[in-house]
């Protein structure tokens, strides 16, 4: 039987322990979510292909976090599994897949591709399910502790940027930096079932049904919260999977860390916004309606501020320095309100069905992602990657027009 605490016995040191155990978790874990495009360079020169073929490498990812984000909340197996173990098992199938990728990628590009959807199928067991763990420690709070472990994992995904620029500066292997990705999964998948436990809050969680996704459109607070996430994705992930590429092509040339670094930078940075956006969504009053109202508001701040920054890089391209400025502001406000979009979407959907809520509106994001990657690349590899950062200012136009509604005061 899973072990968990009585309520009475919880103190807040012992809950503050856990969100930082499992956010460094999620943070190791996380880092093979870019392992392939951080050295999509050095791979597309491998294989003699564009950047926009390469790119298929990040899309499979996105294609993978969907399909395993199906089975497991279809087979509801965060709580078959017990939680803390159904996160340890599918760190270690992820790192397990990455190491696989290192091994085969510069011979058989069918098969890194095919590694790398194994790869997303897994980490869809890492990220929802420290979601769900930390759900059942934090009532009061939660908006912070989401933005905190949000942040995480922010960090994680910026981390093999950091590790290709080191391993640039010390002359490793782009296979070095991929395997340094697997060891830190498997460091988290250790931590977790060692020091974190499910909460005194923890229940299970609703189960994915096919036939009440059509709930999902018919209520329309809560298609409004995913037509603003579904914005949100659109700008979200094409800018992490290409921000390299950017900083690249404006500097011209020039020693390949440096751009990892910015890039790191540049995603992990994102960890600020995060926090901000939790701790602001987490001063508003009890009610549903007024607790939403401001979480919208605070979407509408991060997609306003990244739209901005959008537009901002378009102008600014040819200037590297300029650019990469715009890149760390762009960074803290592009993942801000990733969250917020989550916390509404329980809180408008019909507790009956919440669980399928939060599964199809990952789904459509994810799904919108591997469009929006590859569109961003098309633009780049042909009218310039000015243009592609112009074309990602579509997301949170959109995300804005549709959260206004929920944002007014009831």
């Amino acid at each position: 039987m899973a072990l968990r605490y009585n309520r009475s016995s919880v103190t807040e040191a012992s809950r503050w322990r856990v969100l930082a155990v499992l956010s460094l978790a999620e943070l190791l874990a996380m880092s093979l979510w870019f392992t392939g495009t951080a050295v999509l360079p050095q791979l597309a020169r491998e294989w003699n292909r564009g950047l926009e073929f390469a790119g298929w490498l990040t899309i499979a990812v996105q294609f993978g976090f969907v399909a395993g984000a199906l089975i497991s909340a279809t087979l509801n197996l965060a709580d078959v599994l017990h939680a803390p173990r159904f996160f340890a098992l599918s760190s270690l199938g992820a790192a397990a897949a990455n190491v696989g990728f290192a091994m085969v990628a510069d011979r058989h590009i069918l098969a890194a591709i095919l590694l790398r959807f194994l790869t997303g199928m897994f980490l869809a067991g890492v990220y929802p399910t420290g979601m769900k763990i930390l759900a059942g420690w934090f009532r009061e709070g939660r908006g912070l502790a989401l933005g905190v472990m949000v942040g995480a994992l922010t960090v994680g995904t910026a981390l093999p940027h950091g590790v290709n620029a080191a391993g640039v500066l010390a002359q490793f292997s782009w296979r070095a930096v991929v395997v340094a990705s697997s060891g830190f999964a498997l460091l988290a998948a250790a931590l977790v079932p060692l020091w974190v436990r499910e909460g005194p809050f923890a229940a299970p969680q609703p189960p994915f049904r096919l036939a009440q996704v059509g709930e999902v459109f018919r209520n329309r607070k809560l298609a409004l919260a995913n037509l603003g996430y579904l914005g949100h994705m659109w700008e979200l992930y094409a800018m992490w999977a290409w921000v390299a590429v950017m900083l690249g092509a404006s500097r011209g040339g020039g020693p390949q860390a440096g751009v990892s670094l910015g890039a790191f930078l540049a995603i992990a940075l994102g960890a600020v916004g995060c926090v901000w956006a939790g701790r602001a969504a987490d001063r508003g009053k009890a009610e549903t309606h007024s607790r939403v109202a401001l979480r919208a508001r605070v979407t509408i701040a991060a997609m306003a501020a990244s739209g901005a920054c959008c537009l901002l890089a378009a102008l600014v391209f040819e200037h590297y320095a300029l650019l990469l400025a715009v890149m760390l502001v762009w960074g803290v406000a592009i993942v801000a309100d990733s969250a917020q979009f989550s916390a509404i979407v329980s809180e408008v959907s019909d507790p009956s069905y919440v669980g399928t809520a939060l599964t199809t509106q990952v789904a459509l994001g994810f799904l919108l992602t591997t469009l929006s990657i590859h569109v961003a690349a098309r633009l780049g590899g042909t009218l310039g990657w000015r243009w592609a950062a112009l074309n990602m200012a579509l997301g949170p136009a959109l995300g804005i027009l549709a959260m206004l509604p929920l944002a007014r005061r009831p």
